[in-house]
């Protein structure tokens, strides 16, 4: 049990790494802030990344929405990019893993998306159903715009690993590979090298699916590109909403989500072009102590408010990274966020990862 810093409430729900309850979250005040950035502070030392995005230099980062300025020889956010002598420089992009996932496969939008469902055929799929056979080539980007305490991924952070260009990452699609889904980390600090992929990919005049798995904090002219990319290849853009308050996502991933607000509401717009399959899908993972019933009834009302009918995937949550003596989602979390979703008005509310609820 860990007693809340600001108030002395004790719950098993309240992590050592972040000792504040979800009330005095919301409530944000200073003390709460101070102790927020702590954490963060302690989580980013490990990995010698800057504990928030720096705002002092002359030096502006044109790729996320943290838009970090940064003096010579300082470092922005994602650890990729940096100033020298008044100009952004970069380590350099295609920081990557990749494997291969046999379809039918257990991504975030698995449950509507044209690999795995009967969405999209003829146009954009091989088969009436899920494309058993044919398998999704899965790219892992190792950087990330975000720092989420409970990051599942969190590995990435321990190295770079090695550049692949996308020259090189295009060789990897042969005939039985039907889609592509760039994901990590995020795919964001590294957009550029997704976007110059797939237009070398639109060379190959066969059916491709590209999406991104994204915390959606993309600057808005990259934003624009993706769209047109998952719209025309018949892929997707799943958001991945950690929150709606924004004092929560700061106290969850030690940023503000108003561009990947922003950005979502941007999307929106274009689902009428391709309605099925889907283009835009939205999940949250469901963090027992931080992210509660309210929330997801606050993130399911701002969804509904664009399209109902935009898939809504409720992700259940395993103990990680500064996280791990939080316990799995209950399963009386689990439906009840699933109640709440379709309460608000959503029509496609689907469970994930529901192995989790098992153990």
């Amino acid at each position: 049990m860990v007693a809340c810093k600001i108030c002395s409430k004790k719950s098993e729900l309240i992590s050592t790494s972040l000792p504040i309850c979800i009330d005095c979250i919301r409530e944000g005040s200073e003390r709460s802030l101070k102790i927020i950035e702590r954490s963060h502070k302690d989580s980013r030392a490990s990995f010698d990344l800057p504990h928030k995005p720096p705002k002092n230099g002359k030096v502006e980062c044109p790729m996320c929405g943290n838009q970090c300025r940064m003096e010579d020889g300082e470092y922005g956010f994602c650890g990729l990019r940096y100033a020298k002598s008044g100009h952004l420089r970069t380590k350099g992009v295609g920081w990557l893993d990749w494997y291969y996932d046999p379809l039918p496969t257990n991504c975030v939008a698995s449950f509507c998306c044209a690999g795995c469902t009967e969405s999209g055929y003829p146009k954009f799929s091989y088969a009436d159903g899920p494309e058993f056979g044919y398998k999704n080539l899965a790219v892992f980007y190792r950087a990330c715009s975000f720092d989420c305490l409970f990051c599942q991924n969190y590995h990435f952070r321990e190295s770079l690993g090695k550049r692949v260009s996308p020259e090189e990452l295009l060789e990897k699609v042969d005939e039985r590979t039907s889609c592509v889904c760039f994901f990590g980390g995020d795919p964001s600090p590294q957009i550029n090298h997704t976007i110059r992929f797939a237009e070398k990919a639109k060379e190959k005049q066969r059916k491709l699916r590209i999406c991104w798995e994204t915390n959606g904090s993309m600057q808005l002219p990259y934003l624009k590109k993706i769209t047109k990319i998952a719209l025309e290849s018949g892929g997707c853009i799943k958001f991945d909403l950690k929150a709606y308050d924004e004092k929560l996502n700061y106290a969850l991933c030690g940023v503000s989500n108003k561009t990947t607000i922003d950005n979502f509401g941007h999307v929106s717009h274009f689902i009428s072009e391709r309605p099925n399959p889907p283009l835009l899908i939205a999940s949250t993972l469901l963090v027992p102590g931080y992210i509660d019933v309210k929330e997801i009834k606050r993130i399911a009302r701002f969804i509904a408010q664009f399209n109902p009918k935009i898939p809504y995937s409720l992700l259940c949550f395993h103990p990680q990274f500064y996280f791990r003596d939080i316990p799995v989602t209950s399963r009386e979390l689990a439906y009840e966020a699933y109640d709440a979703a379709l309460k608000e008005g959503l029509t496609n509310v689907h469970i994930g990862n529901k192995h989790l609820l098992l153990l």
